[in-house]
């Protein structure tokens, strides 16, 4: 079974049927997006299709960029493209397969040594999970046998995931459950659409991370070859030593699929009947350990210290508009910086596209080798793309303001709330994440109403300076914060409970000072906006006797 000829993926046709497709087929225009049972399948599938599109390509030009983005190509052109790596997608037989170890063999295993293909999947219990019999919501044998597309397809999610699985088994080369962020049109054309947005010109993408000299098939594609012919033993794996492909294809778990001893029955991920279902695999550890400055097109990074910059990962909380400024455009404060992904900034930065698009965005929540959750979401750009450098920069400063601002508010809500409930020098114990929760929530829709605006106003042309651009939006987003503060307060976290468990005074004062300060002068000063100048007190004077 080839990867570039089985048609193994699924997706979601314009007529509301779903289907399965070669990746050759991804030019069809009535096909919308993937379509598999699995949220993770579906972000670790449009991955695949984004590297195999970036390796193959030859597109070198915005122009031509720009006529495949207008006419996507036929079926016969992109044959032409895969067929250049079309050994590297092997899948079964005896020699190199998709994202499995090379020097690994079943047949010379005892039963013992094999894991459960359930094993694959990023949510299974782990080892001591089972042993200690604490599988108590995710129960052990929840996947006893996969058919071959979504073994394939969870092979490589969990080599594109992989978190940290104990002594020599390591995480993915972005760490474990990496975040990525896509730039998709909206309303969505197309999975074509989709996949070549986020695909750029091969000489700007050679120049992005690795070595482009290094154009043995190994390379790119590391189960072609043994592992030791890249990284030596007990060593690690940095960009210099690889293609700049490899980081669509990173493996850092040895892994081999016991295709040999398949049975018949019903895929437990995708309910379809298969011959071939695989039911056990082989895992060994010291897979390719990977370190160094390696940049993941897809994904944003944050500064850990001066000069190191580490890829961004979802955390409890989930995703929101805290973080829409560092995936879109960067921030760069004293305390803080982030890197967008650098295919969002391509995009945004040399596309010149006209029309609405979002940012879809994605990737596990992992404590160390357990999955907490998976968050996806989609965040509106607008018409960012038609801004200049002048007007992204006014977007950048305004937002930057408005989110240090709704931290601030956060923050005087949050204290408000624990004064109201407990008395000063009280003892707490317990999270606070809920009130975070309720208010980062409540002001979303606010910020990009306000933001549309602001994008808006950013397209055009304008001699005031940037802090007269900003005092209109500045004080909606203030009355925005101080009115959701005080409702959230009166309304759902305090005023809400009953009288009698509650101490009227305590709650009294609590109000009284979370609202004296949400009109005091800090807010506005974060903001930029002007604070009345306080009248100098009057020194009283003794009479002289």
């Amino acid at each position: 079974m080839n990867l570039l000829d089985e048609v193994w993926i699924p997706v979601h046709r314009k007529n509301g049927i779903q289907d399965w497709i070669a990746p050759w087929q991804i030019g069809e225009p009535e096909i919308v997006a993937l379509d598999a049972r699995r949220p993770d399948f579906n972000g670790a599938l449009v991955q695949f299709l984004i590297g195999l599109v970036q390796t193959t390509t030859p597109m070198n030009s915005h122009v031509e960029w720009q006529q495949w983005y207008d006419a996507p190509p036929s079926a016969e052109t992109l044959k032409d493209w895969f067929a250049l790596v079309e050994n590297a997608f092997e899948f079964e037989g005896d020699g190199a397969r998709f994202m499995q170890d090379f020097s690994l063999r079943t047949d010379s295993e005892k039963d013992s040594e094999f894991n459960d293909i359930g094993s694959l999947l990023i949510e299974a219990p782990g080892d001591n999970s089972l042993k200690e019999n604490k599988d108590h919501f995710i129960k052990r044998g929840f996947a006893s046998g996969l058919c071959p597309h979504c073994a394939a397809t969870a092979l490589f999610t969990l080599q594109t995931n992989a978190p940290g699985g104990g002594n020599g088994h390591y995480t993915s080369l972005r760490g474990g459950g990496p975040l990525t962020t896509l730039i998709v049109a909206t309303p969505v054309r197309s999975l074509w659409h989709t996949v070549w947005l986020n695909v750029r010109e091969r000489a700007s993408f050679l120049g992005n991370c690795g070595d482009a000299s290094k154009i043995a098939p190994h390379f790119i594609f590391p189960w072609l070859a043994d592992m030791h012919s890249i990284q030596a033993a007990g060593g690690k794996t940095a960009p210099i030593q690889v293609h700049p492909a490899h980081v669509f294809w990173g493996m850092p778990r040895r892994i081999r699929l016991d295709q040999d001893n398949t049975v018949s029955g019903r895929c437990d991920t995708c309910g379809r009947e298969s011959e071939k279902l695989v039911t056990r695999y082989i895992t060994k550890p010291k897979g390719f350990d990977y370190k160094g400055a390696w940049k993941h097109p897809l994904s944003p990074y944050y500064e850990s210290k001066p000069e190191e910059w580490l890829p961004m990962h979802p955390q409890p909380g989930g995703l929101g508009y805290k973080l829409w400024l560092g995936w879109v455009l960067g921030v760069q404060g004293d305390k803080k910086k982030i890197q967008p992904a650098s295919q969002v900034s391509h995009v945004l930065g040399s596309r010149r596209l006209k029309g609405q698009f979002r940012l879809w965005v994605f990737g596990y929540d992992m404590d160390n080798m357990k999955a907490r959750c998976w968050y996806e979401s989609t965040f509106p750009l607008y018409g960012l793309a038609e801004c200049n450098k002048d007007g992204r920069k006014l977007i950048q400063k305004g937002v930057a303001n408005w989110i240090t601002a709704a931290d601030h508010v956060a923050f005087l809500l949050r204290s408000a709330v624990r004064s109201a409930w407990f008395s000063e020098g009280a003892e707490v114990k317990g999270e606070w994440g809920f009130v975070d929760a309720a208010f980062w929530s409540r002001t979303e829709p606010g910020f990009f109403r306000l933001l549309s605006d602001l994008i808006d106003q950013a397209q055009n042309e304008s001699d005031e300076d940037t802090s007269a651009r900003l005092q209109r939006p500045n004080n909606q987003w203030r009355t925005e914060l101080i009115e959701t503060a005080l409702e959230l307060f009166d309304g759902e976290l305090v005023g809400s409970a009953p009288i009698e468990r509650q101490n009227p005074r305590r709650v009294a004062e609590a109000h009284n000072r979370l609202r004296a300060n949400l009109y005091g002068d800090k807010l506005k000063e974060t903001l930029g906006l002007p604070v009345e100048a306080r009248k100098p007190e009057k020194k009283s004077v003794k009479a002289s006797t």
